[in-house]
This record gives structure tokens, C-alpha cells and sequence, in this order.
């Protein structure tokens, strides 16, 4: 099968990959569909050197397919439906791939693909948001506006947020955030938001500051963003594995803070399952922030504009059919 493998740190290349074999309690998935996530540009370029080579199918887990092939005598699962499939180790960028049977979530007939593969990026974001305080009648910030951000500011208003502040360094991407739930948006390109969240917020600093960027500048601005006694919730992944941070302030500010992956430990997948039938009912515009459709043959141009964030780029999916 073809297969996308990082041969070195930024060098995707393609492969000829041994077609994986069924296994008891897993089926094989033709791929249809992924999108690129920010986690991708950590397996790209961030892994430590010892990482690369990776194995072939890497980087790549929001993916969508059809069940070629299944043994399990569990599963309701059967040949020739169409799942959205859970790929945690980062293989799926390729045309087969096996899965345990519980990572399959079956999709209602009419969903679009492209938009049922969204499912997994609101699941982990649905997810993290189990860690945040009671948000009703709170002030948060939401530091970057790429497809996690947006659906942060659409779980945010959900959750009874009286001020949902949309921040990011570029504008077109502030374009989508009112659309997902945003009550207000700040560009911080040049210049500090500090000032302009306190006249959002009467005077204040946020409540609460979701960190959805992972860049080194974002987190230490997390820090100081948020009030005395508020909360961080981390979430976007770092590209680095230290950075120069600000203790002090934080402990000054007595600023609690949570760390929150995993989202493929969630019981039943509860939070995923959720999402695609938010998507999937049309209770969310999935549809909104596609802004890209890229073929399998050309993934490798889709990697570097996620990665340089250009061309107004805000969700890219791979159409392994195209």
C-alpha cells in the first residue's frame, strides 16, 4: 500500500508499505479521508531526533474509512461500513490501516465524510473541556484560532461562557471565530492584548485562558493573561520538549492549570461519539472551517501551508479517493 513515513525531521516521503494484516479484535479500514491536525507538525518537525525514521502511515489520525475486513465477535461492526476510525499512534496516512475494533464509530448514512472526520478534533476538544471550572457567567480566552480554537469558542458558548475572546495573530482566522461562538476577537500581531482584554472585561483579566496554539510565546502569554486565582486549561501540543517559562508568575498569581490529553482513553469514547452526532445532525457547521482539499498525491504542499498557516488555510482535509 501507499504510505506517507517521515524519514527524517521536516522529509516526508512516500513508501511502499506492507498492507496490514487482520488480527483478532481489529478490522482493516481503507482510508477516505483525513485532515491534518497541529499534533502533525509536532511528528513532522518536533519529534526528538531518535524518533525518525517513524513507521509508515505517520503523521496522520483524523481519518475516516470503510471496513474492508473485521474479526471480532463483539463488534456490530461489519465489512463495508463506514467509520470514523481512531488512530492515536499517528499511522493513519496511508491507504489501509488496522484499528482495534473499539476505535470504529460507526456513520450515519447521509454524513458527508469530510465533515464526519471533524468528529475527532471536537471529540478531543469536547474532552478536554471536562477539566474546565463552571464557566456560567465567567470571562475566557481562547489563544489561537485554528480548528481547535474554533471549536473551543463553540463548546465554550455551550457551556453558558458569558465572554468568549477569540485571540490570534492573524485576521482571517478571527473572521471564522463569531461564526463558532466568539463574543469578541483580538489580534495580538504587534502588540500585547493585555490592555484590550481588560476593557473586554470591565477592567479584569479573563477567568479562565484556553491555551489551543502550542508555540512558546502563547504559553507564556497564557500566564500572563490570566487574572489572580484564574485557570489555564492546556491543550494545544507543545513542538518542543522544554522552554524558558514563567514560575514566578504563576505562582504569584496562584494560577491553577490543567494538562489535557487522551482523549482516545475516554470511556466508550463518550466525547467523540458526541461530536459526530453534533456533525452529524447538523448541530455544528463542520462544514465552516474546510477551507482546503488536497489529494493524497499532493499531501506533502498540504503539510507545509498547515504548517506556515498561509492562504487562509484554517482546516485542510486529504481526499485519499481524489
Amino acid at each position: 500500500m501507499k504510505a506517507v513515513q517521515i524519514i527524517a525531521r521536516g522529509k516526508p516521503v512516500f513508501v511502499d508499505a506492507q498492507k496490514p494484516a487482520l488480527q483478532p479484535e481489529t478490522a482493516i479500514v481503507r482510508t477516505l479521508r483525513t485532515s491534518l491536525c497541529g499534533s502533525d507538525i509536532r511528528h513532522l518537525h518536533h519529534l526528538p531526533a531518535s524518533s525518525y525514521p517513524t513507521a509508515a502511515g505517520e503523521t496522520g489520525h483524523e481519518m475516516v474509512g470503510v471496513v474492508e475486513a473485521i474479526d471480532s465477535s463483539a463488534s456490530s461492526v461489519q465489512p463495508g461500513d463506514r467509520v470514523l476510525c481512531l488512530a492515536p499512534d499517528h499511522r493513519a496516512m496511508c491507504e489501509y490501516y488496522r484499528a482495534p475494533v473499539d476505535f470504529l464509530l460507526p456513520l450515519v448514512a447521509d454524513v458527508q465524510l469530510e465533515h464526519a472526520v471533524q468528529a475527532q478534533q471536537l471529540g478531543t476538544v469536547l474532552y478536554a473541556c471536562q477539566a474546565l471550572p463552571d464557566l456560567r457567567g465567567k470571562s475566557v480566552v481562547v489563544i489561537g484560532q485554528g480548528s481547535a480554537g474554533l471549536w473551543f469558542n463553540e463548546a465554550l458558548r455551550r457551556l453558558g461562557a458569558d465572554k468568549i475572546i477569540a485571540l490570534d495573530t492573524k485576521m482571517y482566522r478571527l473572521a471564522y471565530s463569531g461564526h463558532f461562538g466568539a463574543t469578541h476577537t483580538i489580534c495580538n500581531a504587534d502588540a500585547s492584548p493585555v490592555a484590550a482584554l481588560r476593557e473586554v472585561c470591565g477592567g479584569a483579566l479573563p477567568d479562565v485562558v484556553i491555551e489551543a496554539a502550542g508555540e512558546e510565546e502563547s504559553i507564556r502569554l497564557a500566564v500572563e493573561m490570566a487574572r489572580i486565582g484564574g485557570f489555564i486549561l492546556w491543550f494545544g501540543v507543545p513542538r518542543f520538549e522544554t522552554m524558558d517559562f514563567p514560575f514566578f508568575n504563576m505562582f504569584w498569581k496562584r494560577i491553577a492549570t490543567r494538562g489535557m490529553v487522551g482523549a482516545a482513553e475516554d470511556p466508550g469514547h463518550a466525547c467523540t461519539r458526541r461530536a459526530l452526532d453534533w456533525i452529524s445532525r447538523g448541530e455544528v457547521d463542520a462544514a465552516a472551517m474546510i477551507t482546503h482539499t488536497f489529494k493524497f498525491d499532493d499531501v506533502f504542499e498540504a503539510y507545509a501551508l498547515h504548517r506556515l498557516q498561509d492562504e487562509g488555510a484554517v482546516k485542510i482535509v486529504i481526499d485519499m479517493e481524489g
